[in-house]
């Protein structure tokens, strides 16, 4: 079976743990093939998507395996350069793997880049930074083969500010020859934490946290251990299901500096929070007012990943929400799933209005993609009655034990 069984109506209560960020991990795991030595990545998620990144990493000629919640990944002996399109196209960090190979073999073949479905995601940013490293890139029967006699140095603007983008001329730009900067870049934590990683493997990189950052080329960087941070949009989700049943939970270690624009969302409702000793209390038995208005942005604004999540806590606020989605056009995808559950939702391109019920009601629903997933886990657990979701496996690739956490804050949810 492929589903979740919820049974839902009963407030969360209890402290619980934040896995390792998969936004965070992706990208480190690529930027080892930078490096010829073994790197250890502390308490990374084993969730799908990491999966998918081991399986391409091994099949680039690296050696990958756990030691409890570390895993290790030795670069030595890589010496392909092709992405399989099994693995390339099921996820979309795999692009970020064509600077890394870039940088170290000086070429790289690679499928078009796969994930979830919520809206155009192009990758002509990634390409146009790569060219201006001096890279040569063409597409044969939906492959990218991707050349650079020698990466060097450039100034690059990004006209649209893009994670994944940035990740890609960072993981180029560390060993290319010369200064590169990079203008209008993503300030994103998870690129923060690529700077950190990349800094403390030796590369150059000054600017970090902000949308302009230089990096001077090196000749060479060297293997590392590196504690993986907790993951923002777990933590956030938990946040949303606290909301969402009128509970109150711990989070023990979130990353609470990442947190402020859900945090001020969730207060809006009538959340209430208070940070203590690093932990995050949170009290959401006061939740009863509508967000009269929210749009999407990139950090620090409100993150599009935790979009359908608090959709899903609206959909039983009572009153008016609005919602606009600023960043990925076809991210309203859950909302009929959520009226399925008796939710009152109007998508008007770009704006989602919600009417706020009493209650949901449980129903059979799908996932379709990762973070909707979890806003169906959302609903089911205030809803009244049973919920059953199916295609669990979107869920999975972002979140390690789901339905191990919720259960042991007193959600009656199990995997079936």
């Amino acid at each position: 079976m492929d589903s979740i069984r919820i049974v839902g109506g009963k407030p969360l209560q209890g402290s619980i743990a934040i896995q390792g960020s998969k936004n965070a991990a992706l990208p480190m795991m690529a930027a080892t093939l930078l490096q010829e030595g073994i790197c250890a990545l502390k308490g990374c998620p084993r969730i799908a998507d990491v999966k998918y990144m081991e399986e391409i990493l091994r099949s680039l000629g690296a050696l990958v395996w756990w030691e409890g919640d570390t895993l290790y990944i030795d670069s030595t002996s890589v010496t392909g350069t092709e992405i399989p399109r099994e693995y390339g196209e099921k996820m979309r960090s795999s692009v970020v793997v064509m600077g890394s190979l870039l940088g170290r073999m000086g070429k790289a073949n690679i499928p078009y880049p796969g994930g979830c479905v919520i809206g155009s995601r192009p990758i002509n940013l990634h390409l146009l930074a790569l060219a201006r490293l001096g890279a040569a890139i063409e597409e044969i029967d939906g492959i990218l083969h991707v050349t650079a006699k020698e990466l060097k140095g450039a100034d690059i603007f990004f006209k649209k500010a893009s994670v994944g983008a940035t990740q890609n001329a960072l993981l180029a730009a560390v060993k290319a020859k010369g200064d590169t900067r990079l203008s209008g870049c993503a300030a994103e934590p998870e690129v923060v934490w690529l700077c950190r990683f990349l800094n403390q493997m030796g590369a150059r990189i000054e600017g970090t946290g902000t949308d302009t950052l230089l990096i001077r080329g090196v000749s060479a960087l060297h293997e590392v251990e590196f504690d993986i941070p907790a993951d923002r949009i777990v933590a956030g989700t938990y946040v949303c299901a606290c909301a969402a049943t009128r509970g109150d939970i711990v989070l023990e270690n979130p990353p609470i500096e990442e947190m402020d624009a859900l945090l001020e969302a969730y207060e809006k409702m009538g959340g209430q929070y208070e940070v203590k000793g690093g932990k995050l209390f949170l009290c959401g038995r006061k939740v009863d007012t509508p967000v009269s208005y929210l749009e999407t942005q990139v950090y620090p604004g409100f993150p599009t990943d935790m979009q359908s999540p608090l959709m899903a806590v609206l959909a039983s606020v009572p009153g008016r929400s609005h919602i606009r989605e600023t960043v990925f056009e076809d991210r309203f995808k859950v909302a009929s799933q959520l009226t399925k559950m008796g939710a009152r939702i109007v998508i008007d391109g770009r704006d989602a209005i919600i009417e706020g019920v009493p209650c949901l009601q449980g129903a059979q629903v799908f996932a379709q993609e990762l973070r909707g997933g979890a806003a169906l886990v959302i609903a089911g657990l205030g809803a009244c009655g049973t919920t059953y979701i199916n295609n669990r496996h979107f869920i999975e690739r972002g979140y390690e034990h789901i339905c191990d956490d919720l259960a042991s804050l007193g959600g009656n949810i199990r995997r079936d």
